[in-house]
């Protein structure tokens, strides 16, 4: 099965001078950093695909790729039942339990806790056809444009911290569609495919929270990845495959559950 995965770039347009001398000052650590492996150059925006840039120029990356978490989620789930595993909706546990519960699960553990661990933050995107494929993704004025393998091309998304029912859209998303065609206007006239609303488990730290749950033995917590959540999601779960089944615990300090003294 495919999960749409593609390293197809990505281009972000520089608004003045000031981020033109930035980008160009992070060329050097980048060719460092990623030895060859990829490239993040200032150079002029593309005709056609490309975002509206007040200097003309933008940045391009080869480093960033795409997914589509719906078929990714798909994927996944072929996988475990390939090598034997069950997806349910519900039942009985056994052995060691790995609490991967999102919004819902950061609130469980604030009660449980006594403090505040985070919350959930509600987005709303839309999907359009627009058929651009392996085009690169688009960062501009907040917002990420991106072209999948299917023909649709994702656009969002908001950040509330506030709202009456997590699963709605409203004018926000009629703003953000505005939004998205004053930055990239070869979306003009693309057919609205899909809306939709959810929230992102925003733990108090804003980084993932991993980690032994405290006071319940086998019982472990992944939680709070927020806006880097699906990027780092392999690299947790190789983490807390190692600390489940290995006892090795290379969780990163900062993504660690500790209860203050």
């Amino acid at each position: 099965r495919s999960s749409g995965y593609g390293r197809t770039g990505r281009l972000q347009p520089l608004s003045d001078a000031g981020a033109v001398d930035l980008a160009r000052t992070r060329e050097a650590g980048v060719a460092a950093l990623w030895q060859g492996h990829a490239v993040w150059q200032v150079e002029p925006a593309p005709p056609g695909w490309g975002p509206v840039s007040p200097t003309g120029l933008v940045v391009r990356d080869t480093l960033s790729a795409r997914i589509a978490p719906r078929a990714a989620l798909a994927v996944l789930a072929a996988a475990l039942r390939a090598r034997g595993g069950e997806v349910v909706a519900s039942g009985e546990a056994a052995g060691p339990q790995v609490w991967a519960t999102g919004a819902a699960g950061l609130a469980d553990l604030s009660h449980a806790l006594g403090r505040d661990m985070g919350a959930g933050q509600k987005g709303q995107a839309l999907l359009l056809a627009q058929g651009a494929r392996d085009a690169p993704q688009i960062l501009a004025d907040g917002l990420h444009i991106v072209p999948h393998a299917d023909g649709t091309v994702a656009v969002g998304s908001t950040s509330e911290r506030v709202w009456e029912d997590a699963q709605a859209t409203d004018d926000q998303l009629d703003r953000l569609h505005a939004r998205a065609l004053a930055v990239f206007p070869l979306l003009e006239g693309a057919p609205v495919v899909a809306r939709w609303a959810g929230l992102r488990p925003r733990s108090a730290s804003r980084q993932p929270v991993l980690g032994p749950l405290p006071g319940r033995a086998g019982h472990f917590v992944a939680n709070g990845g927020f806006k880097i959540g699906f990027g780092v999601a392999p690299k947790v779960a190789e983490v807390m495959a190692d600390l489940l089944l290995e006892g090795r615990d290379i969780i990163p300090d900062a993504f660690r559950l500790t209860i203050p003294d």
